[in-house]
């Protein structure tokens, strides 16, 4: 990459990470490209130079997110063949992922809805496409659930999962190896 477009990609990954802190405070509907932009430390209409629009920074956001964690995902059980480990592993990355991007987390759950048809549902592909990545090794240590039930297990273990950014405390020492080991009970226990 040329010196130029390393920092216009730095710029857009600045502007990403601006907004989905500002998303998460405040909601989408409440923040301005100008605030966007003092963010970031330029003007609202240069937001323009990196995306069509507002929404179009809230669609590359969720993406993005989404992209992220089935990329991982299908890193880890591609790697992994232990289907123990695996688990293990995609739990670990999802915590990274929650605990390091937990205001992503947040827009997501509350801006999903503000997308438009189109990028909803490819969000929504990309999220079915992460969960079936869990649903592999999961399926092999618990044959004896059918998949509506191995369904019902992984969306709530990604709701706990997901509720890190709203209920941990950061300072805990504890709380990922809590929030790991009731991850791993919700799906494998009885």
């Amino acid at each position: 990459m040329t010196w130029r477009a390393t920092q216009k990609a730095n710029r857009r990954a600045e502007l990403m990470a601006a907004a989905a802190r500002l998303f998460a405070e405040r909601g989408f509907g409440a923040v301005s490209t100008a605030d966007l932009g003092d963010a970031v430390g330029m003007s609202g209409p240069a937001l323009y130079r990196h995306f069509a629009s507002k929404e179009a920074l809230l669609c590359a956001l969720l993406l993005d997110a989404s992209g992220r964690l089935l990329n991982g995902g299908r890193a880890l059980t591609a790697t992994i063949g232990d289907p123990q480990w695996a688990l293990t592993a995609l739990i670990d990355f999802h915590l990274d992922f929650a605990t390091t991007d937990a205001d992503v987390i947040r827009v997501q759950d509350r801006e999903l809805g503000n997308l438009p048809a189109d990028v909803n549902q490819q969000v929504r592909r990309l999220q079915r496409e992460y969960v079936q990545e869990w649903d592999r090794p999961f399926a092999v240590l618990r044959p004896d659930l059918a998949p509506a039930q191995r369904q019902t297990r992984l969306l709530a273990t990604f709701g706990l999962l997901n509720s890190t950014p709203h209920s941990a405390v950061a300072s805990a020492d504890d709380t990922r190896g809590i929030l790991a080991g009731m991850a791993a009970r919700a799906l494998l226990g009885d």
